[in-house]
């Protein structure tokens, strides 16, 4: 007889990781397709670098290890696309290996593997390569399904391009990572996800929320507020990367104050410091203090039994 060790919670369900992995990569599909037409080739040549060098990560640790190999569970494939999808089309080959590595072999598998990593693995291999590539990070191309030509914008995120309406914005005619451009895709993706259970709404929502909030009260204009919401990758980041189950809270109200502080983090990065986005920085910021949320903030107590009211 064995017994398996698992990271909490421990609860029984008929849905497996493999089929929760699925459901996030449908539901990334309309972000991937709209990336892909707006950046042409490049932009699916990246994506499946990174998916095929996330799943060689994966499958080469846990052959080394001598682990049992489980990239039959599609995280690894999540992972990558959604670091792919964090990159700009631009991205040279080599450094899109590098960071799907990273996020595999040293945030995700060093720590444990699948439920056992405290930061998001995709999320934090772009902060590594941004920090250590920020050139090739933000040399943005101007969508070439949409405008005349593919000039590259050196710029340090998409927040920096003028004159964007806010339709523009939403449908993705813009310069920009990826996965990131058209936000009407991202909807798209965040309602199968709803529909699914896969994801509720509570994270996303109070995360955009915070955002739209904290840069109207900052920024004094509505119009700048929606702005705010449109550009850069916070509708992405608050979708598919803080409520990744790993590195997310467990509790309702845990998760509420999680998504909303991550907000204002997003806000005060963009507003106060040399770094106009900061939603990378924000949700990985936020993934550290997820524990103490879950430990430290009111949640419900299993297995007590409830007092005999006095006659």
């Amino acid at each position: 007889m064995s017994l398996r060790i698992s990271t909490a919670p421990h609860a029984h369900s008929p849905v497996t990781t493999q089929r929760l992995m699925l459901y996030v990569l449908i539901a990334l599909l309309p972000a991937a397709a709209a990336g892909i037409y707006a950046f042409g080739f490049s932009a699916l040549l990246t994506l499946c670098i990174a998916c095929v060098s996330s799943v060689c990560a994966e499958f080469i640790w846990q052959k080394i290890a001598k682990q049992e190999v489980r990239v039959g569970d599609l995280s690894a494939l999540v992972t990558g696309l959604i670091l792919g999808l964090n990159l700009p089309a631009t991205a040279p080959w080599w450094m899109v290996v590098i960071g799907s590595f990273f996020a595999i072999m040293i945030v995700k598998q060093l720590f444990g593997g699948l439920g056992d990593n405290f930061l998001n693995p995709a999320l934090a291999a772009r902060a590594v390569l941004l920090a250590s590539w920020p050139v090739h990070m933000t040399n943005y191309v101007t969508p070439t399904f949409f405008q005349a030509g593919v000039d590259a914008v050196s710029t340090a995120t998409p927040l920096a391009t003028k004159g964007a309406s806010l339709m523009e914005l939403f449908l993705g005619q813009i310069p920009g990572t990826i996965g990131e451009v058209s936000k009407a895709a991202i909807l798209v993706g965040f309602l199968f996800l709803l529909v699914t259970g896969t994801v509720n709404w509570r994270i996303p929502v109070i995360m955009v929320g915070s955002v739209f909030c904290f840069s109207w009260l900052l920024g004094g204009s509505v119009d700048g507020a929606l702005m705010a919401i449109l550009s850069g990758g916070v509708m992405f980041g608050a979708v598919f990367m803080a409520t990744d189950y790993v590195t997310s809270p467990i509790t309702p109200f845990a998760q509420v104050v999680y998504a909303f502080l991550a907000g204002l983090i997003v806000v005060v990065i963009r507003q106060f410091g040399s770094y106009p986005e900061g939603v990378t920085f924000g949700i990985l910021l936020m993934n550290i203090v997820t524990p103490l949320l879950d430990r430290f903030l009111p949640r419900k107590i299993y297995g007590y039994q409830k007092e005999a009211k006095k006659a």
